[in-house]
């Protein structure tokens, strides 16, 4: 049953106390010798500690002798270093180590507790609680050299790491945590981590709240389940920094040398599935923010917040939510790594001062989506998101796109103005697409020109003053007028009538107008090469 079961009396200290029970007397000389302590049956239905089958006496301690043991214990023997290592044990009344320094390691695997564990202020080396049962884990400003490692756990009453710092990594992979009484699974703002965070498929029924946490390294909560109808929020990181990567990613399933990297294709996994709100507003992440796969569940007013996050990748690869919102007001990104279908619709993405450097999308999105994403970003008219846009494809090299993007800015915005304003807009949008497509201009100076060449061919046209003029010449008369500044000997030494004298106007209004949007297009181009 247990590696330090077997007791000598030589082996007794004689400072040993004396209303020690059999399986205490165990655990003591065990704690001794440094060897593994384990009161399990051997039967997998009876040992699990999450399982409703009693636990007799044969295999409990009480949580008073493990505290004295762990702040002021026996020596070790000889040749040993003492350390607590429990297996399949029930630890009855409430394990209180607050404000204690805790030299010895210590590892509880299989382990029942009848009552909370508290550890507020309490200094350890490295702590590793595997698949137990807890009904809560109070360790505000908890400090560990090493490890703290919680996997497979249960608590059914929260966990509280306010303050803490783990010296090196947290481990809550695969564990289940249900919510205290303030709403909150896990509560651990201002924490601060070393190294990692792991959580993966962990299964959170409450608010994970992370504010202002550090953590050195990688957040990884892959393949995690978070889970809040009770309030607006099942993730509340706001001001959380990351070392490196954010993982909202899926998990592999059945295989431990898949955990820490995103699964094969073809591996059995599970996704991260989050219902209820996420914010992480104002955080900060030295990698990237990983959504590849997730799943987000919103009511109407929970949202996926990103409110000005600083990454140098956004991997913006999930589901969308069907309702909800996303926000990315003030966000600031170098890469963009997105697909078409992972944004919600209009009305429900929110992206005010986002910038980005570039966009990397996986699979196809044609310019016609990135338009619709614009537009559904934008329920009332804002040129930046447009312009932000324009200019990172322009710096791609992808001039046309930009120049469609332009266009598509000043039609949304032709749609705010009043009446007359629109009616000129429509006429600048179907005659030199508001100047963005010079080409267009240059065949409308054609037809003008060839159709005012023939139209003057019938013009009553009388010199201005006789014998000093030049040949009538329609066609030179007409592009006389459709040219700006340039002066080719016609129009001066003629005098026109009436409707003559309305169109000759008309030729020079409308020559200034795509003369100019031709100059522009042309300046545009020059200033590209």
């Amino acid at each position: 049953m247990t590696d330090g079961a077997g007791l000598r009396d030589g082996d007794l200290p004689d400072d040993l106390p004396n209303d020690l029970t059999a399986a205490e007397l165990g655990m003591w000389q065990a704690f001794r010798n440094g060897s593994v302590y384990d009161l399990s049956s051997g039967d997998s239905v009876v040992d699990d500690p999450h399982g409703g089958h009693p636990w007799g006496a044969e295999r409990t301690v009480r949580a008073r002798i493990i505290c004295w043991l762990l702040l002021d214990g026996p020596p070790a023997l000889a040749g040993r270093v003492s350390s607590l290592k429990l297996v399949g044990v029930r630890i009855s009344d409430t394990m209180d180590l607050a404000g204690g320094t805790v030299v010895p390691y210590v590892e509880l695997r299989g382990c029942r507790f009848d009552r909370e564990i508290r550890l507020p202020e309490a200094h350890f080396t490295t702590v590793r609680l595997v698949d137990c049962a807890v009904p809560r884990l109070e360790a505000a400003r908890v400090h560990t050299e090493g490890d703290l490692h919680l996997p497979r756990c249960r608590f059914h009453n929260g966990i509280r790491l306010t303050d803490a710092q783990i010296g090196t990594d947290l481990l809550l992979n695969q564990a289940i945590v249900y919510r205290d009484r303030s709403g909150r699974s896990i509560a651990a703002d201002g924490m601060t981590i070393g190294q990692d965070l792991q959580a993966e498929m962990l299964e959170s029924h409450g608010e994970l709240s992370l504010r202002g946490a550090t953590i050195g390294v990688s957040l990884s909560l892959r393949g995690a389940r978070l889970v809040n109808p009770y309030t607006r929020l099942a993730l509340n990181a706001p001001q959380l920094t990351v070392g490196r990567t954010l993982y909202l990613t899926p998990a592999g399933v059945g295989s431990p040398l898949l955990s820490g990297r995103t699964p094969a294709r073809g591996t059995r996994i599970q996704r991260f599935r989050c219902q209820g709100g996420v914010r992480l507003d104002d955080g900060r992440f030295g990698d990237a923010v990983d959504l590849e796969r997730a799943r987000f569940t919103f009511t109407d007013e929970q949202e996926l917040s990103l409110r000005r996050i600083q990454t140098p990748e956004l991997r913006f690869l999930g589901e969308h939510p069907e309702r909800g919102g996303v926000v990315l007001s003030g966000a600031r990104v170098v890469n963009l790594m997105d697909r078409a279908d992972a944004w919600p619709g209009p009305g429900l993405l929110h992206m005010g001062g986002f910038t980005y450097e570039n966009l990397v999308p996986r699979g196809p999105f044609p310019l016609e989506r990135r338009l619709e994403w614009v537009t559904a970003a934008t329920a009332e008219y804002n040129p930046e998101p447009y312009e932000r846009l324009a200019a990172v494809l322009r710096a791609g090299g992808e001039d046309e796109d930009a120049r469609e993007v332009l266009l598509a800015k000043q039609r949304r915005r032709r749609e705010t103005l009043p009446p007359a304003a629109k009616l000129w807009g429509y006429a600048q949008d179907w005659m030199v697409a508001y100047g963005y497509r010079p080409g267009r201009a240059a065949v409308w100076m054609a037809v003008l020109w060839a159709a005012s060449s023939v139209a003057f061919t019938y013009a009553d046209h009388p010199p201005i003053k006789g014998g000093e003029h030049p040949a009538w010449n329609p066609p030179l008369f007409a592009l006389d007028l459709l040219l700006p500044v340039i002066d080719l000997g016609q129009v001066g030494f003629w005098q026109l009538r009436g409707a003559w004298q309305w169109l000759a106007a008309a030729m020079i209004l409308l020559g200034w107008i795509l003369a100019t949007t031709v100059a522009t297009g042309a300046t545009r181009m020059l200033r590209r090469s």
